[in-house]
């Protein structure tokens, strides 16, 4: 048997605010951190408002000597972390560092980092390109550098699935757990809207040239146009169960199952149909030992492009066969934040397993997923024992995870 892995410590550095209690209020509020970019020029690039973290001072979190050796992403990962290890009380330091490891998911990487060294070497040649070039941008930074940050040296690793994969690297932690780990960091942060980012993307069909930050993304929406994206994310401390009520930690929520497939279709085009969407979540419920009526709110993915929509709400159909299960995307106040996404979203999740409380999707009509759902549009109290949490990545990922609210004898 695979021992319960447990989420005691919660890590948000989002649009809708840095610390779990900034976050939630923000979010119950329905306060969106989408706005016009004003960092940068914008015109000629593909979108103009973007969710952004605002107020965030990188000298709080990151020590001066690290700046120059990372980019705004990995930032974002050692504020996400450093509130995630205190709000669960662990510190590593008082811990046996082979147990504990880091796992995150990527999909965009270092992009303002690897501007900055391509611009040196066109205008002022190799020697002006930063020998951190080689670290600074590439997927597995952020892991490397929070392992070393915290003397994490137990099985660590990322992993790469756009927008799925923060729900992939929670399934390798709980792996890890499973082989004997005493505790894993995961989830994922991304901070893709510089010039060159922002230009990578602008080959995505599903991306959103829309100006008003209120209609830009729309998921649903009879009428969207696609998605924003956005910068942040979170990250999660996960533990085995026993492990943590012995050390009498909080317990937010168990990672009761994850599913993940492929559409092994071409990467610019929706798949044909919903199967493999449709698996991911059947399997992510029957692997938690749940049914379908076990599920009291779903966290949508809401690709806010008309066919992926529809596409999804087919899939959701498909398990729930009428019933008016609660969904909700409260990624419509942040937009999509590539593998900070799903990250997030099992943050909003547990939150609101432990909470009692369904955050909100914003600027969506009620009436917009049809019959037999039930769009969550203001924030509403609700008893949640399971929540299942939706995500897909750009070519063709599928993933799903079912939280489960955890028994609250042991916690404090």
């Amino acid at each position: 048997m695979t021992p319960a892995a447990v989420i005691t410590g919660i890590g948000v550095v989002a649009p809708t605010g840095t610390g779990v209690r900034e976050h939630w209020d923000n979010s119950l509020a329905g306060r969106s951190g989408i706005a016009p970019i004003t960092s940068f020029d914008v015109s000629g690039l593909p979108v103009a408002v973007a969710g952004q973290v605002t107020g965030f001072d990188r000298s709080e979190w990151v020590d001066h000597r690290l700046v120059v050796q990372t980019d705004r992403w990995t930032w974002l990962a050692f504020a996400a972390a450093r509130l995630a290890l205190d709000d669960a009380e662990l510190d590593p330091s008082g811990q046996n560092p082979m147990e504990l490891s880091v796992v995150t998911a990527s999909g965009s990487g270092g992009n303002a980092f690897g501007q900055h060294e391509i611009q040196a070497l066109w205008q002022e040649g190799p020697r002006a390109v930063s020998a951190y070039q080689s670290i600074g941008w590439f997927y597995a930074a952020s892991s490397g550098q929070l392992s070393i940050r915290h003397q994490l040296k137990g099985a660590c690793g990322v992993l790469v699935a756009d927008g799925a994969g923060a729900i992939d690297a929670v399934r390798q932690a709980r792996r890890v757990l499973a082989r004997g780990g005493a505790g894993v960091l995961t989830g994922g942060t991304e901070a893709p809207l510089s010039p060159y980012a922002l230009a990578c993307q602008s080959g995505q069909r599903a991306l959103s040239g829309g100006t008003d930050p209120d209609t830009a993304y729309r998921p649903f929406a009879a009428d969207a146009t696609g998605h924003v994206p956005g910068e942040g994310g979170a990250m999660l401390v996960l533990e085995p169960r026993d492990r943590a009520r012995e050390r009498g930690a909080r317990i937010y929520a168990e990672v009761a199952a994850t599913a993940s497939t492929h559409d092994a279709w071409h990467p610019e085009d929706p798949p044909p149909d919903v199967r493999q969407l449709e698996r991911a979540v059947r399997e992510s419920i029957a692997r938690a030992g749940c049914v379908p009526d076990d599920i009291d709110v779903v966290f949508a993915d809401g690709a806010g492009h008309p066919e992926a929509d529809r596409l999804e709400l087919a899939a959701l159909r498909a398990v729930f066969a009428g019933r008016r299960v609660p969904v909700t995307v409260p990624k419509t106040m942040t937009g999509r934040l590539c593998s900070g996404g799903a990250a997030l979203d099992l943050a909003w999740a547990a939150l609101a397993l432990d909470r009692g409380v369904l955050p909100p999707t914003v600027h969506v009509p009620a009436d917009a997923l049809g019959p037999g759902l039930d769009l969550v549009t203001e924030a509403r109290p609700a008893d949640v024992r399971h929540a299942l949490v939706v995500a897909r990545g750009v070519g063709g990922f599928n993933s799903a995870a079912v939280l489960r609210r955890s028994d609250p004898a042991g916690q404090r």
